[in-house]
């Protein structure tokens, strides 16, 4: 079936600007399917000359994410760019994509960047808690009060910062993205923390995010994206926190019966490559990979913001009731986790967390 998300996409594509969708079915996603499990990322990369010439040896160039592979404006904004990379490299550089968690989970991934068994990937800030866990602190709960203001400070205020701290780790930034606000899906209505009591909630693998769902109320289950849906079939969880997009690209939207829009957590996302191997490619190749970084950060955005509304109405559609809390129940959560702030900075320090925060 030819799904929604495709038809928004294809809007977006062709116009860069909003999209909607009219069709009263729910949605059915064309997705790949999760790959539980880590499987070896396994690449040869070949060094080129300072230009890619016809008669060049090729390169090949693994990148990683957990995004599905169709559907989704991530994956349309990648194979854009693989076309581009083909087409000025004359097509002796290949991107060869691993999409939906098919070499691993976001942080065996990263860790695999690192050592540059991967070269290129693509995910959130929560991956980084390893090597750079000042950069966790933008996913903090109700830090920021609009997507536009999570922009302007990633955009124009602290971009070389994050710059640096990536460089100091071992990776190159290329540009950002999102996957938008994070809200909650489970198998029951959520008004309130008493809701949440005793019941658990996949969470990803980072300190902030157990610590945001265990003061909403929740008891937190960390799991890797790839075991998620398992999870939920078998009722090890009865829930998880995360994008609309999100839950339709995964599937998860198939196992709950309720989203409550609590819009805890603003999540960005970051393309980066392994500093080493990125440095060694013919500047051309280097151009053509990151375009325009802050264009490509915005058109990235801009597609994927374009979904929310439409997939939200969607869920609804899918027969999910969608529940918008009131200003007093979010203003609970928002007191219930204002405490996860200051346990972050105990635990990681204060120095980005304050450039944030007065960057605001």
């Amino acid at each position: 079936l030819r799904s929604a998300i495709g038809r928004m996409l294809r809007a977006t594509t062709g116009a860069r600007s909003a999209m909607t969708d009219n069709s009263s079915k729910p949605l059915e996603t064309t997705r790949r399917k999760f790959i539980a499990g880590s499987t070896a990322a396994v690449s040869t990369f070949f060094i080129g000359r300072p230009q890619a010439h016809a008669g060049d040896a090729e390169i090949t160039l693994k990148f990683a994410t957990v995004a599905a592979a169709s559907g989704t404006p991530w994956s349309v904004h990648f194979n854009e760019i693989k076309k581009r990379v083909r087409k000025a490299s004359r097509n002796r550089v290949k991107l060869q994509y691993e999409f939906g968690g098919a070499a691993g989970d976001e942080v065996t991934t990263l860790e695999q960047t690192k050592q540059g068994t991967l070269q290129l990937w693509a995910g959130s800030f929560g991956a980084f808690e390893k090597f750079a866990p000042e950069l966790c602190a933008f996913e903090l709960p109700y830090l920021f009060s609009s997507a536009k203001a999570a922009d302007d400070v990633i955009d124009n205020k602290l971009w070389a910062d994050i710059e640096q701290i990536l460089d100091r780790a071992g990776f190159k930034l290329l540009f950002f993205s999102e996957n938008g606000y994070r809200s909650l899906g489970t198998k029951f209505g959520v008004k309130s923390g008493a809701d949440l009591n005793d019941k658990r909630v996949r969470v990803p693998q980072s300190f902030h995010m157990g610590q945001t769902l265990a003061a909403m109320g929740a008891t937190p289950e960390p799991l890797p994206v790839t075991e998620v849906a398992e999870a939920l079939q078998r009722g090890t969880v009865v829930g998880f926190e995360n994008s609309a997009l999100f839950s339709f690209a995964s599937g998860w939207y198939k196992e709950i019966t309720h989203f409550t829009r609590t819009r805890h957590c603003y999540q960005p996302a970051v393309v980066v490559a392994n500093k080493a191997a990125f440095e060694a490619l013919p500047d051309d190749v280097v151009t053509a990979i990151i375009g325009d970084p802050k264009a490509e950060s915005a058109h990235s955005r801009q597609m994927v913001r374009a979904l929310e509304q439409p997939l939200e109405d969607n869920l609804t559609r899918a027969g999910i009731t969608v529940y918008t809390p009131t200003a007093g129940e979010l203003d609970a959560f928002k007191r219930a986790t204002s405490s996860v702030h200051s346990a972050w900075t105990d635990k990681f320090g204060t120095a980005f967390y304050d450039k944030i925060v007065n960057s605001l």
